[in-house]
Order: structure tokens, then sequence, then C-alpha cells
């Protein structure tokens, strides 16, 4: 938070100049705020979830991972100030979308494994 208020308030910053990065940026926070309330739900999930340790702990890690990966894919393909661009960082977007994906469908298989009420 406190970067991007000094990229605002900073006129040599360049981030008002550069909208691909304000996008990038503003895709980056927000993705990164969705992807760990999912986590979060997905930690209280997976207690509940029939499935084998590794597998478990797999989903467990790989969610907060994922947010780690996809928001900094986003903040790191546009680092330089005067980029107008996205670099080579931007696959750790789809390496953190592959392992989201992976993750919550495993989780999701380990829910309809378990026994059902009634």
């Amino acid at each position: 938070m406190n970067f991007l208020l000094t990229s605002l308030m900073n006129k040599g910053s360049g981030y008002m100049e550069n909208p691909l990065r304000q996008n990038f940026f503003r895709a980056g926070h927000a993705h990164a705020g969705v992807i760990v309330i999912l986590s979060l739900v997905c930690q209280i999930l997976a207690d509940g979830a029939v499935l084998p340790d590794p597998l478990l702990w797999f989903v467990r890690i790989a969610v907060p991972l994922s947010a780690i990966l996809i928001s900094s894919g986003f903040f790191f393909s546009v680092v330089p100030a005067t980029i107008n661009q996205t670099s080579g960082a931007v696959a750790q977007i789809y390496a953190g979308e592959v392992i989201l994906a992976l993750a919550v469908i495993t989780l999701g298989v380990g829910l309809l494994r378990s026994p059902q009420p009634g």
C-alpha cells in the first residue's frame, strides 16, 4: 500500500503516465485480495474433504501460493516505470492460474467424496 501511495504522490515515478502499469498494479492488488479470501475459504473446506494427506497439503499450500504467483506476476511484469509492454514475468500469472485450478478441482473432488449427512 505504501508503494502505491508513494507512486501516486511522487510526480517523477511515471506511474500516472503509464496506463499499462496502472492497470497491472490494479489487477495485481485485486487478484491478491480475492484469492487470499478464496484461500481462507478453501482452508475451512479442506477440513471436510476426503483426500490423502499429500493431496490435502497440496490444496492447503497451492491456493495461497497461487495468490502470490498471480499477483507478483502482475507486479513484476511491469517493473520498469517506462515499460510499454509486459515482460516475461507474466508467465507467473499463468503458472499461478494452473496451480489454482488444480488445487480447487482437487478440493472439489475431495468434497464430493466426503460422506453426506442423512
